[in-house]
């Protein structure tokens, strides 16, 4: 759409909102607001102008200030006791040192409006190192801040992290396109990591399937919106509207995640107790021979052993299966691996627990597949470590979830 014509009918422009529901209370906790143009009765989304690069910058703030008033006027209308999460671009906000923005918030507080209820969405690709100050002062006023579009752009999320965003937004819609890749899920694990250290709360969105919403709830979301959810809307939904339902997918998520991890466990305990008595019949042999006699009998559950010392240094050679035949590979003699993470704090607790431990999924950085890594003490300052493949983890209920 032209943005002149947009500009001529600003009485058509009106905001939309989308609804963002909680995790914890199930139901609606806030509104994104969304610029639409309607004509004709057709509405039509305003994205493409405010992310055209040939847009006047002036012509995206007098827009954006339009939608703004247009929902704080519904917002404190309705009373609404939710957050309301606006977009602005970070050109706008530089261009007047966030003052405009703000003014138009001070307008409505009379009303009821508090800076509480706000929740300020910048993207991750319009980060310039002038918008630190702006987004510091808001905060001290007890504005939120939520980065959105993490990982879809050229950005760099470690530019907010003095800012403490609040809400980190991310994009379900790569998991949309490929529910099996790993390295989308490896990215999403550490951001969630990530947002945990700055002590932010993760918002999924582009929710659009139930699996979307199970995978969202797995790893740490917070926050959902997302058309499985709710559409946006030219009114307010009821904040309990989806209560029940969500209530109700969530447990069984719980359950599904118990018999997952019930799974996980019982492979740990076969391997461990089938372990024990091989160990115990190999005392006396080298530790190769061990590793062969270990590999004989977990031919289709296993295809890498090594032991390890304490402190991360090999004490045999890798025992690898390469194209279905066993291989020791002499050149891991002695390499040291305690800077792998968790591999310390796992031995402190093999010491203390007097057991194994399994992994959760990860990329093997030989094979590239994805694996899980069994561990356990084979005496008082020796572990055995065992790689599970792919295969056999895809034949097993519940062990790549």
């Amino acid at each position: 759409m032209d943005a002149l014509e947009i500009m001529s009918n600003l009485d058509k422009v009106m905001p939309y909102y989308q609804p963002i529901f909680s995790a914890d209370e199930h139901k609606i906790i806030g509104y994104e607001v969304l610029g639409r143009y309607i004509e004709n009765g057709q509405v039509i989304s305003l994205g493409d102008f405010f992310h055209d690069g040939d847009t006047p910058d002036d012509y995206r703030c007098e827009v954006e200030d339009v939608i703004l008033q247009k929902a704080l006027d519904a917002f404190t209308n309705s009373k609404k006791e939710e957050m309301l999460f606006i977009n602005r671009h970070a050109a706008g906000l530089v261009e007047d040192y966030g003052e405009s923005f703000l003014a138009i918030l001070d307008t409505y507080m009379d009303k009821g409006l508090k800076y509480e209820q706000i929740v300020l969405e910048i993207s991750e690709g319009d980060y310039s190192k002038s918008l630190d100050n702006i987004l510091r002062y808001y905060k001290t006023l007890g504005i939120r801040l939520a980065v959105d579009h993490i990982g879809e752009v050229d950005g760099d999320i470690r530019h907010f992290a003095g800012s403490s965003p609040d809400i980190l937004k991310v994009s379900l819609r790569a998991l949309r396109k490929d529910a099996g890749d790993q390295s989308y899920k490896n990215i999403v694990y550490s951001l969630s990591m990530f947002a945990r250290k700055l002590g932010a709360s993760l918002l999924f969105e582009t929710v659009e399937a139930e699996y979307q919403l199970q995978y969202a709830w797995k790893n740490g979301g917070r926050y959902y919106q997302g058309f499985y959810l709710a559409k946006p809307s030219p009114s307010f939904a009821e904040p309990d509207q989806l209560k029940e339902m969500l209530r109700e997918k969530c447990s069984r998520f719980i359950t599904y995640e118990k018999k997952a991890l019930s799974s996980v466990y019982a492979l740990a305990d076969k391997i461990e107790t089938e372990l024990t008595s091989i160990i115990a019949r190999s005392k006396s042999a080298q530790k190769e021979k061990l590793l062969e006699e270990i590999a004989r009998h977990f031919d289709e559950m296993c295809f890498r052993l090594y032991i390890c010392d304490e402190n991360g240094f090999e004490l045999t050679p890798n025992y690898f299966k390469k194209e279905g035949k066993w291989i020791f590979q002499p050149e891991y003699l002695d390499k040291n691996w305690s800077w792998r993470p968790y591999f310390l704090e796992n031995i402190v607790r093999m010491n203390k627990n007097g057991g194994g431990l399994i992994s959760d999924l990860y990329n093997d950085i030989e094979t590239g597949e994805t694996i899980r890594t069994f561990s356990c003490p084979i005496n008082d300052h020796e572990y055995l470590f065992f790689d599970i493949p792919y295969e056999y983890l895809y034949d097993q209920e519940g062990l790549l979830y």
